[in-house]
């Protein structure tokens, strides 16, 4: 007798099962449900639409409802909705959203893919027709048809993730004024601040506006003109409003059916993506899983997790033996040219699961410097400084930075330490990386660290008093074009002859632009008998997070983001 297995949900879970149960079983029954007019859509590909990268509609549609069906001879019902799970007698209603009219369906085994959907904020005139979220195909043909008609040129963004920048930066590359605000005190929420102000810096300097710390309070019209009003009083004319501020698990069907919840109503799973009600898994953005770092419960929604957990439920329905592992949460966005990539814990995550963590950050060229067109990257590493694991790792620059991230990514699942990164034979060639690839120069940075070959001390942790001597070791020019107040210059390459003017009762805290020179200082004077320390991440570092600083607070624009 033949297999009966129906999935809630026709995005990336559930399509990615199917898919998968079909390779598995060619006489299993499947049956997908999706309540919008389509099937495996990207998601991650809808800002792109908006903004002219990707002009055909068609592009944003992996499969149809009818290639699925010719592939893998699925039933594939669209525009249809599951209302109600009867676990008892293994059935689910369906409503035909076309017609209105509902049906039972038995099941064997059921898969719920019912994903995320957008939070909107309970405040006056979120309903106005120039209002939107953005989370469907649906949703992007809205944002888009409305632009295409109307006159739009000033867009407020509310809320500054994933899908709030990528807006923002469509938005503006089709020549609007946008508007970013953000309730919180930084961008970006994977990003600790220090790396937020770098891309913060950016967004400034590309002709947007954002405000931190701020929240929109309510919408109004005036006359024809739409009027976003803040919590600092402030009101900002505009034509259109985006609504970007998160998502939640779309779990209620699964409540209703006593199927147990956690975190923010995500549906609890296994390892198997089992819920606690035999025979019904859960995959995708609606789930709870498991960090892979602190194993601690959590709420990942990336794309990535919901194929891989796919594939794990119809692996097990088939009598495949796989199994979860966790997410470590590995992302990356595109803003103009920049590139911005996380994976792993950040420090605020490293704090709540209280694990004993440093971090390393230096600024690298994406490739040889002496081939055309290298471009800086800032690497921040976190590590457990017991035996030197690394923990999370995030990455801002122009170039060259996802290969960089897969491999933290990729070293964080092999649960590597400094010390393998070290040792990585990744691949040279000028045009692409230098003959030491930053991943091994971050490692060799975390193994003088380990091996107290150096100590470190961060910015923030710097003091400005009489026991200590901040000891700058650029050259002349650098000096003059900024530098930390009240700090003594002495070029590296004349440290020596002058230690002299050095109080060797008083602990050096040494900095150049990215962390070499620094750690070179630092090595003559701990073998002449000083104190010192090297100040991680350089004054480059330093000098985006004042430069962030003086942009919040004064709204000015900062005179340019160093590439090179």
């Amino acid at each position: 007798m033949k297999m009966k297995v129906v999935i809630v949900g026709g995005v990336a879970g559930g399509a990615t099962a199917a898919a998968r149960l079909r390779r598995l079983d060619e006489q299993m029954e499947i049956i997908m449900v999706e309540r919008s007019d389509y099937i495996s859509y990207a998601n991650c590909g809808l800002p792109y639409y908006i903004g002219g990268s990707i002009e055909d509609e068609k592009a944003l549609t992996l499969q149809t409802p009818e290639s699925f069906y010719h592939r893998f001879r699925i039933d594939v019902r669209t525009h249809q909705e599951v209302t109600k799970i009867n676990a008892l007698e293994k059935t689910v209603t369906i409503q035909n959203l076309e017609n209105h009219t509902t049906y039972v369906e038995s099941y064997d085994k059921l898969i719920l893919s019912p994903g995320a959907k957008a939070i909107l904020p309970p405040i006056d005139g979120v309903t106005h027709d120039n209002v939107f979220t953005l989370r469907t195909v649906e949703d992007t043909f809205k944002i888009h048809d409305y632009i295409q008609n109307h006159e739009v040129k000033k867009a407020v963004v509310v809320g500054a993730g994933f899908i709030g920048l990528e807006m923002a930066e469509n938005l503006k590359e089709k020549g609007m004024d946008v508007t970013v605000v953000q309730l919180l005190d930084q961008i970006m929420t994977p990003l600790d601040k220090d790396m937020a102000a770098i891309v913060q810096n950016y967004l400034k300097h590309q002709g947007i506006e954002l405000l931190l710390e701020t929240s929109l309070t309510k919408i109004i019209k005036k006359d024809e003109d739409t009027w976003a009003v803040l919590d600092n009083h402030k009101e900002i004319a505009c034509d259109m409003i985006l609504m970007a501020v998160g998502v939640q698990p779309d779990s209620q069907l699964a409540k209703t059916a006593g199927i147990a919840l956690g975190i923010k109503g995500a549906i609890k799973v296994n390892a198997h993506m089992q819920t606690n009600i035999e025979d019904i898994y859960a995959v995708g953005d609606a789930v709870e899983v498991k960090h892979f770092i602190t194993q601690k419960d959590t709420l990942i929604s990336l794309a990535g997790p919901a194929n891989k957990q796919g594939r794990i439920a119809a692996d097990h329905i088939c009598g495949i033996n796989s199994r979860y592992k966790g997410s470590q949460g590995s992302s990356i966005l595109k803003l103009f040219d920049m590139q911005i990539a996380a994976t792993g814990l950040n420090e605020k995550e490293a704090q709540t699961a209280d694990i004993d963590y440093d971090y390393a950050i230096i600024t690298s060229a994406s490739h040889a410097t002496y081939y055309p067109e290298a471009k800086n990257m800032y690497l921040k590493v976190l590590f457990d400084k017991a035996d030197g694991t690394i923990l999370g790792g995030q990455i801002v620059g122009y170039d060259g930075v996802d290969k960089r991230i897969d491999v933290l990514a990729t070293a964080i699942r092999a649960k590597m330490t400094a010390y393998d990164l070290t040792e990585l034979d990744l691949a040279y060639a000028p045009p692409f990386s230098s003959a030491k690839d930053p991943m091994n120069m971050i490692g060799f940075v975390i193994e003088n660290i380990l091996t107290d070959k150096v100590k470190q001390i961060h910015w923030s942790d710097v003091k400005d008093d009489e026991k200590a001597i901040i000891l700058d070791t650029r050259t002349q020019l650098e000096y003059q074009r900024g530098h930390f107040p009240n700090a003594l210059h002495i070029p590296l390459d004349e440290l020596r002859e002058r230690l002299i003017d050095l109080d060797q009762d008083k602990e050096i805290q040494v900095y150049c632009q990215s962390g070499l020179r620094s750690y070179l200082a630092c090595r003559i004077l701990s073998q002449h008998g000083y104190v010192c320390k090297n100040i991680a991440g350089g004054y480059g570092i330093y000098q985006q997070i004042e430069e962030n600083k003086v942009m919040q607070s004064t709204g000015m624009r900062p005179c340019g983001i160093d590439e090179k």
